[in-house]
């Protein structure tokens, strides 16, 4: 499992090692269903912190649909497909 995480009370933090994208690992946090503190190590900056923002506060069901399936370039995957499925591996 690439998907680390600790939990404390209603909230868990999850760290993930993407594959096959220029980020190097994703932290997130999980509270009460909603994501939180979404951070990209790598990657291209301003658009990862533009998906940062936008999801602050989302459904993490609904982030993981909307995310899913987003290729990059020729990529089969991109790093909001990477987010998508650790969200899926922290649920």
């Amino acid at each position: 499992m690439r998907c680390k995480f600790y939990k404390i009370d209603n909230m868990a933090h999850f760290t993930y090692t993407p594959e096959g994208v220029c980020s190097k690992l994703i932290d997130f946090d999980i509270i009460d269903g909603k994501l939180h503190n979404i951070c990209f190590l790598g990657g291209c900056n301003g658009n990862l912190k533009a998906i940062s923002k936008l999801l602050e506060g989302a459904d993490a069901r609904w982030a993981t649909n909307t995310l899913r399936g987003n290729t990059c370039g020729n990529k089969t995957t991109s790093c909001a497909d990477q987010l998508a499925r650790a969200i899926e591996q922290a649920l």
